[in-house]
């Protein structure tokens, strides 16, 4: 009779794991579908495709059609690490260095104005209980710019806007999920408010998430100078994104914080010390898919999961909660803006802190602290629909609205130009390469002489015509000249990277040296021009 049960429970296990995978590549092939039509379709190119699966995925949701359940831990765990990783790791440490003090402020101080704000409006405008209002504070304090960041490198916006809005989401998150843990302890009633103790537990969060991530990226950045196996090394940047993570949660730290500094870590120092030039690419290619896979995934289940009736029960919360995260966010902006740019000359301009301020969205992070609110807080439900509200409101209406902005502000690049300017001189390059090889079989005679001076010619007149394409380009827009040289310094600098990586690698050098060009060829080659 036992054996009978333990074969029908196996039957059953094997079943819901059959249903699971059904459900899994269901959504893989709507959510890949819909961000591949994002991309192919002409008049659907206007709208990151992070915002069109969530369009989908609301479709779904109004059509009762659940593809499958959501959890917190889903996101935290198997979502959150691969986007924290992928967004440090291309970060370049010479910008963020250049804008820390702005970044921090954002990100810390900009977590307390949020919470505080809605804190307070909450609690004397909507009525709300206090759990409520610190919960969705919490909640709600975690940015998540991945539709503006996706935009404004397809619109070419000035890198700065992108590094310091990808910049504070990075850290913001980390301070928020700490923030909401220290904050649900209160809402449940199980702890008191007291500053010192606070304020301690949020270093001791943040210390042993940065103490595990420096471990991981410094350890893993040495152990890749001791071979060059590019699917290797690839993996052990996934190994790493998860593994930081899941240390540093079980040790009571910040697992965001740990990740963010493993990203940082390895994007920055062992990519250069502990990876060739090709073994990089690679990597960065497989970090720009797994970006694109999981934001393919995450929209369109958060799309899915919405509960109108929910937001329809609290309507009158949602719009006040909306009002207030814009004014709050506008306190945080305009005014540590205004303190950054005292204090360090930041010189972060008023159209861009506009855009900051617009581009403020919330998403997954703020869905999965939400959904990890516990069954046993009575308002639990209402805090679910006010941040899916919340965060539905900017996604769609912030995030739909952000080219617009731009326009109107004319803070949009030239990066259509850019692209084909570079174009032209990949061109040019394969061109000369062509020719350098004819004349090489001119020289040893390995081919038919006269049909290699007949190809020789066909390549001169279309490399003559390439020339007088790029220079009439160089002709029309000055400004490519500043672009070409930027490239040409970004070049060098990386040989001179690469080349002291070499020689680690060979033994010949026992530490990674200082760049010495960086100094050196910033006071020779022009700025860009800002927008």
């Amino acid at each position: 009779m036992m054996g009978f049960v333990g074969v029908v429970d196996a039957a059953m296990e094997t079943l819901a794991i059959e249903a699971g995978l059904r459900q899994f590549l269901l959504v893989l092939s709507v959510s890949l579908g819909v961000a591949t039509l994002s991309r192919a379709i002409a008049w659907l190119r206007n709208i990151p495709y992070t915002l069109l699966l969530l369009l989908v995925g609301l479709g779904l949701a109004i059509l009762d059609v659940r593809l499958i359940n959501l959890s917190p831990e889903l996101i935290l765990f198997i979502f959150l690490p691969p986007l924290l990783f992928e967004a440090a790791w291309n970060i370049p440490w010479s910008a963020l260095k250049r804008d820390r003090l702005p970044i921090a402020l954002y990100a810390v101080l900009g977590v307390v104005i949020c919470v505080g704000g809605l804190l307070v409006g909450l609690r004397s405008v909507a009525g709300v209980s206090l759990a409520t209002a610190l919960l969705v504070g919490a909640s709600l304090a975690a940015t998540d710019p991945v539709s503006v960041v996706a935009l404004f490198r397809e619109l070419g916006v000035d890198k700065r806007l992108t590094t310091l809005m990808e910049g504070e989401s990075l850290f913001n998150d980390g301070v928020a999920v700490v923030a909401f843990n220290l904050l649900l302890g209160l809402a449940l009633g199980i702890e008191q408010f007291d500053i010192p103790v606070t304020i301690a537990r949020f270093l001791v969060f943040v210390g042993i998430g940065v103490s595990v991530g420096g471990l991981v990226g410094f350890g893993l950045s040495f152990l890749t100078q001791r071979f060059d196996l590019p699917l290797v090394e690839q993996s052990l940047t996934l190994v790493a994104a998860y593994g930081t993570y899941l240390i540093a949660e079980e040790l009571q730290g910040s697992g965001v914080i740990a990740v963010v500094t493993t990203g940082l870590i390895l994007g920055n120092f062992g990519s250069r010390i502990g990876m060739n030039p090709r073994t990089r690419l690679v990597v960065s290619e497989f970090w720009e898919f797994v970006a694109f896979f999981v934001n393919s995934i995450v929209f369109l289940l958060i799309g899915d999961q919405v509960v109108f009736d929910g937001l329809l029960e609290n309507l009158d919360t949602i719009l006040i909660a909306i009002a207030i995260i814009i004014g709050v966010r506008a306190i945080s902006i305009f005014g540590l803006g205004f303190v950054s740019n005292w204090l360090s000359n930041a010189d972060i301009s008023g159209r861009g802190q506009v855009v900051l301020w617009w581009g403020g969205l919330r998403g997954s992070v703020s869905v999965a602290l939400a959904l990890s609110v516990p069954n046993a807080l009575a308002e639990r439900d209402d805090i679910i629909a006010i941040v899916f509200g919340v965060m539905l409101f900017t996604l769609l209406v912030q995030g739909l609205t952000t080219k617009p902005l731009l326009e109107t502000l004319g803070l949009l690049g030239d990066q259509p130009l850019r692209q084909a300017y570079t174009q032209i001189v990949a061109r040019r390059i394969a061109l000369n390469r062509v020719l350098n090889r004819l004349q090489q079989l001119q020289t040893t005679q390995e081919v038919d002489p006269e049909f290699c001076n007949y190809q020789v010619v066909l390549v001169k007149d279309q490399l003559d015509i390439v020339q007088q394409e790029i220079a009439a380009m160089q002709q029309q827009h000055p400004e490519l000249q500043a672009f070409a040289l930027q490239q040409l310094k970004d070049e060098l600098l990386a040989i001179e990277a690469d080349t002291y990586a070499e020689l680690i690698r060979a033994g010949q050098l026992k530490e990674e040296l200082a760049p010495l060009l960086q100094s050196v060829l910033v006071e020779d080659v022009p700025e860009i021009a800002e927008s």
